[in-house]
């Protein structure tokens, strides 16, 4: 491989010169710089990546946190954030945490070894006071982290329009499958399902059980719930992979969706498409999401004066077998 000594000899200027042609740092006239490039192509020079971290201080990389790369979501979420990424010319690495904040806390440190150049964090359980210590930029992605800019779904609204839409087409009693109480999208969507069955009589706090946004811990809540409470006719899973969990339920129970049992997801993922009954579902813009996520750590990371807002995306009723 070809050295950045070995490209100035065949340029014929200085090795400065062609690191201020790489770097676009200092002035470098017309006719130098289409010499330094040819010299690259004709050599097939690759510039070395630790030695534009030394000069930059920074590398063109971009980490991506998540917390479970089993859930479908956050690969679909992950595509995006690489996409991006790469177009821009930034090299992407993907961390899952399984939301172990010693995991997360060590991962951080590794890469801030290496000078990454920003973080896309989605976590919960992410420290303030390690948040603090990070002098890279940083974004949060699906979920409200404090004093970062967070792209996200509506999530308490969306959660209205899907226990609603149940009660539409005729649910009288309906159940929610919760996210993680340490989340913020999970409380959101907790606290828009209560807004829709606040003035309903039949409510009580056993109609909510956790699943942890994971197919085991619905499936196994489900079946619990609806042996506990048969008149249960509608179920709003706070995640897809829990509507999922929620429909394979209510198949060894006997039950048939949707005519003894409506279910609606959130997420719109690929995996609801294939469910049977395929998953009604309030789908949100994911790659959109992760996509805006990328663009603002990279104006972030190239512009260190930039203010950013925090922005948030609408989820949209998508209909399907299983509320048909």
């Amino acid at each position: 491989m070809a050295t950045i000594r070995e490209v100035a000899k065949f340029a014929g200027v200085s090795v400065a010169t062609v690191s201020r042609a790489l770097n676009q740092n200092g002035y470098v006239n017309e006719h130098t710089m289409k010499k330094v490039q040819a010299a690259i192509q004709e050599l097939d020079y690759r510039p070395n990546d630790v030695a534009r971290t030394l000069f930059k201080g920074t590398s063109n990389m971009i980490a991506l946190f998540v917390p479970d790369i089993m859930n479908p979501f956050f690969p679909e979420l992950a595509r995006a954030v690489e996409d991006t990424a790469n177009k821009a010319g930034y090299t992407f690495i993907l961390c899952n945490t399984d939301n172990n904040q010693e995991k997360e806390t060590q991962y951080l440190h590794t890469l801030l070894q290496k000078t990454v150049g920003g973080v896309v964090m989605v976590s919960s359980s992410i420290a303030s006071e390690t948040l603090n210590k990070i002098q890279v930029p940083m974004v949060a992605l699906d979920r409200k982290i404090p004093n970062l800019t967070s792209i996200t779904a509506n999530n308490y609204d969306g959660a209205i329009e899907a226990v609603r839409y149940l009660q539409k087409i005729g649910c009288k009693r309906i159940a929610h499958i919760s996210g993680p109480k340490d989340t913020t999208s999970a409380v959101e969507r907790t606290t828009g399902y209560l807004e829709a069955i606040k003035n309903e009589e039949w409510f009580s706090n056993d109609f909510i059980v956790e699943g942890n946004y994971t197919f085991e811990g619905a499936y196994q809540a489900t079946k619990r719930i609806l042996q506990e409470r048969p008149e249960i006719d509608g179920v709003f899973a706070a995640n897809d992979l829990m509507g999922v969990g929620v429909l394979k339920a209510a198949e060894e129970l006997n039950l048939r969706v949707p005519k003894d049992l409506s279910v609606i997801g959130f997420d719109g993922i690929e995996l609801g498409k294939f469910a049977n009954p395929t998953l009604t579902t309030m789908g949100q813009p994911i790659y959109e999401i992760g996509k805006r996520a990328a663009e603002i750590i990279i104006e972030q990371i190239e512009n260190k004066d930039s203010n950013m807002d925090s922005e948030q995306y609408t989820a949209q009723l998508i209909r399907r077998q299983s509320t048909m």
